[in-house]
């Protein structure tokens, strides 16, 4: 006997046999990839169960599994999103340790801010944990809209030094609320998008006597890779070209105010995964401070954007799900552009300031669900039992004895498997089409299609024992793959994975010192067809089509994780079937003597049925009401006992106050 060899490195289908050797923690780590994407934030203890580092350290960890058995006595289920806040401020404080060295390093005059872009996730018991963070650090906040604002000025109360930027269209009520909030004392930055954002500006400043810190986003020529170049570069829909730039220095200078031109912006797409694009429009945007600098604007930050990615594939390369660079690079990079361009020019060091939302929280976030069963293909049938079939119905239909003739065919000396499976796919057409004629009878074509199968599962497993799979059988292990249902709902939960095909790194929290023996996708609870996962991530390829996971057991509940999910994912997610927020968990490493090794710091309850019926305009009590009439017509009809319109009436009522997922 031989054992299939995990997935190398990007290796989508192809597993090499290895010698007969127990399962190993080691062999789990590399089939899914854990140390490459997990970033020293992940791993496997030696109960098989993932666990969190939340500082990197090995010795300090959170037991996944654990949590969620601590939670399910707590009576919370899943599906749950787990947030660490102590992974969390790691991140937060990698980033100023990187920006710190960096400057060290150049020998640097300036200082640095990571500013957070609530967009990413303004979740308030997240942007709380962000703020005391960032308190600590000198970061601060980044609002781009109305309402993103007035959170932010709430959220940093007596807080005054914070820096926080206004990006994003405005009008005239948002710019007069900036201005009030200078005044006021709050250290607070309107980005000019658009012309008219300054004559706003300008027209409130004088009216209330302010002398405002005004930045403004230039269109630079460089742009960024991947999926959100074209939000960068000099068609971007926000900023001001070179000669607005100059059009805006001579206006301010006119109003005696062009020494509030404090701040110079850019944004060059998120989540860019090459490092030379970052060099570039930096060097480019540093350029731009300098001149304008020259020109008499009073320029004492420059604002590198966000763009910054995280390696969800742990390929570290440029592809969309990768960045070739790390925090520290980054870092280093932009501080020395910057440096450069401003002592060719005789220019002071600027802050710098970056927006960094991506990096800094994605980390922290992880959506843990359970599956709810499986459904697979039957492989196992033979030649002779489908010959007994043909006998029993008195039928030989020629599709049926070429699917036969391709299954024997397997075992011949020197076989071709591609023109083995070509073969039994011509056949399995053509018996489908001779059953839609009405030429094939339902026992037949269920025998022809169990044959298939076994077929496809025999040629892939050879195919698999000498080597890579050619490419005319690259579709067979999806083909064949299981379907595992998943407790969850891709629209509300992974909606970038839905949208634009962001890859997620996913695996089981537990049973990892097993072999995982079953290969599937997850199809989540919605009735989308379109509410499945089928890409997967690939150090080699750019996805894969399967996930290696384990075959269910009785009365066992089997829990999966979806990890990286901090940013975007929360605020993004949508109501399909209705569907709401999943409950969210803040979870800590307790390190004190005795205690366990992780906190539940914070519950935040999932949607129940009637808050999401009321965001659809639905009154839960009108509702009700009117079950229960129909329910009374239904007792005077005699078509419910008043047994059973009770307990109908009872699990209406109760279901809207459960929750949206299965329980």
């Amino acid at each position: 006997m031989t054992r299939l060899a995990p997935p190398g490195p990007g290796d989508a289908v192809a597993n090499q046999p290895l010698p007969d050797a127990p399962w190993s923690i080691e062999r789990s780590l590399s089939t899914y990839h854990i140390p490459a994407w997990g970033a020293g934030y992940f791993g496997i203890n030696k109960a098989g169960h993932l666990t969190v580092h939340p500082e990197q350290k090995p010795s300090r960890e959170i037991d996944l599994y654990e949590v969620i058995e601590g939670l399910l006595e707590r009576e919370i289920g899943t599906p749950v999103i787990l947030r660490c806040t102590d992974v969390l401020r790691h991140r937060l404080r990698t980033i100023r340790s990187c920006f710190d060295q960096a400057i060290a390093e150049h020998n640097y005059q300036g200082s640095y801010a990571c500013v957070y872009p609530i967009k990413v996730n303004q979740q308030r018991p997240l942007c709380e944990e962000l703020r005391d963070a960032a308190q600590e650090l000198g970061f601060g906040f980044e609002a781009g809209s109305k309402p993103e604002l007035l959170a932010v000025m709430a959220l940093t109360e007596n807080q005054p030094n914070m820096p926080i930027v206004c990006n994003g269209f405005k009008d005239s009520e948002f710019i007069e609320t900036v201005i009030l909030a200078t005044k006021l004392g709050r250290h607070i930055i309107p980005v000019v998008e658009r012309f008219s954002d300054l004559e706003l500006i300008v027209k409130h400043a004088e009216r209330y006597g302010v002398r405002p810190r005004i930045g403004v986003r230039t269109k630079p020529s460089a742009r960024g890779v991947g999926r959100w170049e074209s939000s960068a570069g000099m068609r971007s829909k926000f900023g001001l070209g070179a000669s607005e730039l100059l059009r805006a220095v001579e206006f301010l200078k006119r109003h005696d105010m062009a020494d509030c031109l404090k701040m110079i912006h850019f944004h060059i797409g998120s989540q860019v995964g090459d490092i030379r694009r970052i060099k570039a429009a930096v060097n480019e945007l540093a350029h731009i401070y300098c001149e304008l600098t020259k020109l008499g604007a009073g320029l004492d930050t420059i604002d590198v954007g966000g763009g910054m990615g995280i390696d969800y594939d742990g390929s570290l390369s440029t592809s969309a799900a990768s960045v070739n660079y790390t925090v520290a690079e980054y870092a280093a990079d932009i501080v020395y552009r910057v440096k450069s361009a401003c002592d060719t020019n005789g220019i002071a060091h600027p802050r710098i300031l970056s927006e960094s939302g991506r990096s800094m929280v994605s980390h922290c976030s992880m959506l843990i669900f359970d599956v709810l069963g499986a459904s697979s293909f039957p492989t196992d049938a033979t030649a002779e039992e489908v010959k007994a079939v043909l006998a029993e119905q008195g039928e030989q239909p020629q599709p049926v004895l070429e699917l036969i003739d391709a299954f024997e065919a397997i075992d011949r000396p020197r076989v071709n498997l591609v023109e083995v499976y070509h073969d039994a796919v011509q056949a399995i057409d053509e018996a489908m089409s001779l059953f839609n004629l009405g030429y094939l009878t339902l026992p037949i074509r269920s025998a022809a299609e169990r044959l298939f199968w076994s077929i496809g599962k025999r040629v892939l497993d050879m195919a698999r024992s000498k080597g890579e799979l050619p490419d005319d059988l690259a579709d067979l292990p999806r083909r064949l793959s299981d379907i595992y249902y998943a407790n969850l709902s891709i629209f509300q939960s992974l909606p970038d994975h839905w949208a634009i095909d962001q890859l997620f790194p996913i695996c089981p929290i537990h049973r990892l010192d097993e072999e995982p023996t079953r290969r599937g996708i997850l199809a989540d609870i919605t009735c989308d067809s379109d509410g499945q996962i089928d890409k997967f991530i690939d150090q080699k390829e750019l996805s894969k089509p399967i996930l290696e996971m384990h075959e269910l057991r009785p009365r066992e509940t089997y829990y999966m994780g979806v990890f990286l999910l901090g940013a975007y994912q929360e605020v993004l997610g949508d109501l399909h079937n209705l569907y709401g927020d999943t409950h969210v968990v803040h979870v800590s490493f307790d390190a004190s003597e005795g205690a366990g090794d992780w906190n539940i710091d914070e519950v935040i309850e999932g949607d129940t049925v009637e808050e999401v019926l009321s965001y659809v305009q639905y009154e839960p009590e009108a509702l009700i009401k009117t079950m229960r009439r129909e329910v009374e017509r239904a007792v005077k009809s005699r078509t419910l006992s008043v047994t059973e319109a009770k307990n109908l009436l009872k699990f209406y009522s109760e279901g809207m106050e459960g929750y949206t997922y299965l329980e």
